[in-house]
């Protein structure tokens, strides 16, 4: 599984070194153990500093955790908007987008447990730069399904707001039991399988459309 991990280090190596090694420190750590079983000495330990510079650079160790979770999600969104910007067609980038979010959680084990399953659970993290990322991703989806309302491909009897939890909740449901229980899972497959029920839903066409 490391292998597939490519969570990226604190990416403004302008910050000081001690609060780079730290980001990085907790990033290794995360690969191992479970976020609550690791100690702020362990993280300065690895990082060879001070702990009080995790208090100085973050308040405490899950504001460094939401750093790190915030300079992956910096990078993954913007490599969803250049992704995006060259597929025609909305309901060919819906699909896209589908095979993205699904993709990111199959090859970022540590990053799909944390964001899964830890910091949505803490009212912090919704007044943090990882949930501001969080709804610019949501927005991108939504244009997809407004531009598909007004291309005539979408129905526009469906609240698209309420259609956008539809697909996040899908994709992360399908993906959850394989990513808590560390499965393989077939990006290809879930993609096919959760277009292929959207699809039935949304589209305006009588004839169902379904992805080869």
């Amino acid at each position: 599984m490391d292998e597939k991990e490519n969570t990226p280090k604190l990416k403004n190596r302008s910050h000081p070194p001690g609060r780079v090694k730290l980001a990085d420190a907790l990033r290794e750590l995360l690969k191992d153990k479970e976020f609550d079983a690791i100690t702020t000495s362990e993280i300065a330990g690895t990082a060879g500093v001070n702990e009080a510079l995790i208090y100085r650079y973050f308040g405490d160790k899950r504001g460094l955790l939401h750093q790190i979770l915030s300079d992956f999600l910096d990078d993954y969104v913007g490599k969803i908007e250049t992704d995006l910007g060259g597929i025609k067609g909305p309901l060919n980038r819906l699909r896209r987008l589908v095979w993205l979010h699904i993709h990111m959680l199959e090859a970022n084990r540590v990053f799909a447990k944390l964001f899964l399953l830890e910091v949505r659970s803490f009212p912090g993290y919704f007044g943090g730069h990882c949930y501001a990322q969080v709804k610019r991703y949501s927005n991108i989806l939504l244009g997809i399904l407004e531009e598909g309302v007004a291309k005539r491909e979408i129905r526009d009897d469906i609240p698209l707001r309420s259609l956008r939890q539809v697909v996040i909740g899908g994709i992360e449901h399908l993906c959850l039991p394989e990513v808590i229980f560390d499965r393989d899972f077939s990006v290809d497959q879930l993609t096919k399988d959760l277009c292929d029920i959207l699809y039935r839903g949304i589209t305006r066409n009588q004839e169902v459309r379904r992805i080869d």
